[in-house]
């Protein structure tokens, strides 16, 4: 994952178009059932897919501030990482499963996150609950080996927003299978379904997209209230606590350097040398201004480079590149405004 998406945390929403076209395709019961999104963001994709009067919506978000906003769309949020979360198994009757597309970090063999996720969570799905996994197309066969021994009846559809296009994203449903259904399950039908998904994922482009007006195919079943358990660190609580840690603040004057202090009056003019030194050097930052134009200013220097072309005269061309280093402002304005000035 780019380092964009690393502060993102991974957050990258299904589209509000894309989330109806599956909330099409699936037939939600008559009486109270639940369903979970363990990686919810802001709730918009969850309560379009899981739209019923009916449904118990269940939610885990590692952002405190996203998880604040879900609360709007989504009755139960846990504040935290869905890998340190736990239920009972087969409780709820959907998962809605989009997770952070990218790579493990840890000391032994790292998997894809999207096998992760669902290694952990697909156990909470009770006997025909439905699966709704939504995932770059090739990654399916990082989640074959589960799909193939999990779930049955699966369908592959690609996503044509413009969007999901661009990542390549696949939505996955599939039914998962009661204990007698596994237990009947032979080496060669495993080997033949992860195959199937290795071929899906080596060749995204043949899937078909998921249509507009798709018939409901797939049956939620009813459930009752579920009980999720964060065991993890309490995040919110250990932010506000480390103020007030001697320990912290110990580590803080080696961590973090005191911003210099800078005053008093130059003995002479200063020429434009001399600002362009102050600001390269960062004692011209800070936040300037009033009202509207009220802005954060940040001076760097950068490398540029100029390009300039002779003709000779027995016709040959010659192209001279030149680097130099300018002085750049970097402005954020109070309105949410940017703008860089060269």
């Amino acid at each position: 994952m780019r380092l964009v998406g690393k502060v993102r945390l991974g957050f990258y929403p299904l589209p509000a178009a894309e989330a109806s076209r599956i909330r099409a395709i699936l037939r939600f019961p008559l009486t109270p059932w639940t369903a979970l999104d363990p990686c919810v963001g802001d709730g918009v994709a969850f309560a379009a897919i899981t739209a019923d009067p009916g449904v118990l919506r269940y939610g885990i978000e590692i952002d405190a501030y996203r998880a604040e906003q879900t609360r709007e769309r989504v009755a139960t949020v846990v504040h935290g990482n869905a890998l340190e979360t736990h239920c009972s198994v087969d409780s709820f009757s959907l998962l809605y499963l989009n997770p952070p597309y990218d790579w493990e970090l840890g000391p032994g063999k790292n998997r894809r996150m999207e096998q992760v996720f669902l290694s952990h969570t697909y156990r909470w799905v009770k006997a025909g609950g439905i699966l709704v996994l939504v995932i770059p197309g090739e990654r399916i066969a990082d989640c074959g080996q589960i799909l193939a021994t999990q779930f049955r009846d699966a369908r592959v559809y690609r996503l044509g927003d413009p969007a999901c296009v661009r990542y390549k994203q696949v939505v996955v449903l599939a039914v998962r299978q009661n204990r007698r259904e596994r237990q009947r399950l032979q080496d060669s039908d495993i080997t033949r379904a992860r195959l199937h998904y290795d071929h899906l994922s080596r060749n995204p482009e043949q899937l078909p997209v998921l249509p507009p007006d798709p018939d409901p195919r797939f049956n939620v079943p009813e459930s009752g209230p579920v009980q999720l358990s964060y065991r993890g660190l309490p995040l919110d609580e250990i932010e506000e606590m480390l103020p007030r840690s001697a320990a912290y603040r110990q580590a803080g004057r080696i961590l973090f350097a005191e911003p210099p202090n800078i005053s008093g009056r130059p003995l002479t003019p200063l020429h434009s040398g001399h600002i362009g030194l102050l600001a390269v050097s960062g004692m011209l930052n800070g936040i300037f201004g009033s009202g509207e134009q009220r802005h954060l200013s940040a001076w760097q220097s950068v490398k540029a480079v100029s390009c300039s072309t002779e003709e000779e005269d027995n016709g040959t061309i010659i192209q001279r590149e030149k680097e130099y280093f300018t002085n750049e402002l970097t402005l954020v304005f109070a309105n949410g405004k940017t703008a860089i000035l060269t």
